[in-house]
């Protein structure tokens, strides 16, 4: 099916002129039109946001790419029926090597882009919990203490006149003011909807971002593997072109080989040496990274040189629509979608009329003992109800772009989605091609050491020059790193396909 952009749907108040906002209307009509209105509010309330549903988007019935068959699946691996907010298992640990999985573990302790996006999590939370405040009744108070001097005339006893007197008095008083805003229309509800759903894509973020940070280090880690390999192809390399060298010069003190061929062997050896030291570069720059990876300084992280352990597997994908539950991005995306139409209803809401209550209570004598007696106390409740009369055509310019807003937002969402699923195909094609290509390689290597072992053998009869050895010599070592770098390119792929289907799933806590 193709997808749909709803179009935006305006408030039945505005469907026609006579249906027009109360606001529109003169004095007398508008208390009149928001009579009923009042009574359903102060009944129980509504809500003016549209009905949510997730947006639809055209998910195919099952990827167009399948794992290799002849693919051992990974111990301990769940498909189950995943949601994003389910704990994320240790999905490195498939890939069976224990020096990974202590940096994966410190990268979710350590690592910082981590702990920013938790910390906007927090911060999301904390504004859930503003929202949530504006149901209860706001009440301040401002106690004063007064005091004040004044002269007061006074008749004296025999009435012939009269005396001033200077008096002293303090005065203490306790107002307390309270108001309430009564969520007639929804507004308040759909705020609090609205970052409650924006927490939790937050919370999505963050695990998205975690997965991110996990597999961004698990393929430097393979990367720094594939190297170490190498050099090791390269070490090897060497030190059998140095045995070759040490035979061409003895060829060559017997008259046999001549300067030429010295000169080649020489070469080919220097050569080789500077290709293994050059490695180094990369390697130390890769153990840089991962060491930002799990928040430490790059200068104390030093990782042992190991060759790459290559493991064949599948990864269970599942079918294309769990990938809408299983990826914290899309899962962000859709929640986004569901508070971008809490928004719609916060902006509706701005057409009627708010009915605040309010009340004031306070207490005022002139000693501390006396205030809080009955005569001290004073108090008044009231109500107060506020609307828009006119304003220009801006609460629909609001509403509208709520409507836009949401449109752009549901896009977005499709796009995440459809992403989603160009990831997944991108690498379960890429691991189907490499498996096909690593075994074509292999045998490249094996028939190039084939040829290096003929070459050996006519040069030590004399037959060729040593040009034909260096040739073959050359081509086995070419094959062999390339075949090392098809094999890291397996393993990175394999941690991008569990990136792309949203991590790795279990019952427990990681």
């Amino acid at each position: 099916m193709n997808p749909i952009i709803p179009k935006p749907q305006v408030p039945d108040f505005e469907a026609a002129p006579d249906a027009a906002p109360p606001a529109s209307r003169g004095r007398g009509g508008k208390f009149i039109a928001w009579t009923p209105l009042l009574a359903l509010g102060l009944a129980g309330g509504c809500s003016l946001a549209p009905k949510n549903g997730t947006p639809p988007v055209e998910t195919p019935a099952a990827y167009k790419e399948a794992a290799a068959k002849a693919a051992k699946p990974a111990a301990g691996w769940k498909t189950a029926e995943p949601k994003d907010d389910i704990i994320r298992g240790r999905w490195w640990e498939l890939f069976g090597d224990s020096t990974l999985s202590g940096l994966e573990a410190e990268v979710n302790v350590s690592n910082q882009t981590i702990g920013a996006a938790f910390a906007n999590f927090q911060a999301a939370r904390a504004v859930v919990k503003q929202a949530r405040a504006q149901f209860f009744p706001l009440v301040t108070a401002n106690p004063s203490v007064l005091t004040g001097q004044q002269t007061v005339k006074t008749s004296t006893s025999s009435g012939s006149g009269s005396t001033n007197t200077t008096v002293t008095a303090t005065q203490f008083a306790l107002p307390l003011d309270a108001s309430w805003e009564l969520d007639l229309w929804g507004r308040i509800r759909n705020t609090v909807k609205a970052s409650s759903l924006e927490a939790q894509a937050t919370l999505a973020d963050l695990e998205n971002t975690r997965l991110t940070m996990q597999a961004e280090l698990a393929v430097d880690y393979f990367q720094l593997r594939a190297l170490d390999s190498q050099k090791q192809l390269l070490d090897s390399a060497a030190q059998a072109y140095d045995e070759s060298l040490k035979l061409t010069r003895y060829r060559h003190s017997t008259g046999i080989a001549s300067d030429q061929d010295v000169a080649q062997a020489e070469t080919q050896l220097n050569t080789t040496l500077a290709q293994a030291t050059d490695l180094g570069i990369q390697r130390a720059q890769l153990e840089h990274a991962i060491a930002l990876l799990i928040g430490r300084p790059a200068s104390v992280v030093s990782i042992p040189v190991a060759s790459l352990k290559a493991g064949r597997f599948t990864v269970p994908v599942g079918v294309p629509s769990q990938l809408l539950e299983r990826r914290p991005d899309i899962a962000a995306a859709e929640r986004r979608t569901a508070e971008a139409n809490a928004r719609i209803g916060v902006a509706r809401a701005a057409y009627f009329p708010t009915l605040t209550l309010t009340g004031v209570g306070a207490t005022q004598s002139t000693t501390v003992g006396s205030l809080f007696s009955g005569p001290s106390f004073l108090w008044s409740v009231g109500g107060s109800l506020a609307g828009t009369i006119f304003d220009a055509g801006r609460n629909r310019a609001v509403t509208e772009q709520a409507w836009a807003n949401y449109n752009g937002i549901v896009a977005n969402y499709r796009q995440t989605v459809l992403t989603g699923f160009k990831e997944v195909e991108d690498n379960l094609s890429t691991l189907r091609i490499l498996a096909h290509e690593l075994q074509q390689q292999d045998a490249a290597v094996a028939s190039s050491q084939q040829y290096l072992n003929l070459a050996n053998d006519r040069y030590r009869l004399g037959i060729d020059s040593y040009l034909n050895v260096i040739t073959a010599q050359t081509t086995l070592l070419s094959n062999q790193r390339t075949a090392v770098n098809l094999r890291m390119e397996q393993m990175t792929a394999s941690v991008q396909l569990v990136k792309a289907l949203g991590g790795g799933w279990s019952g427990g806590k990681d």
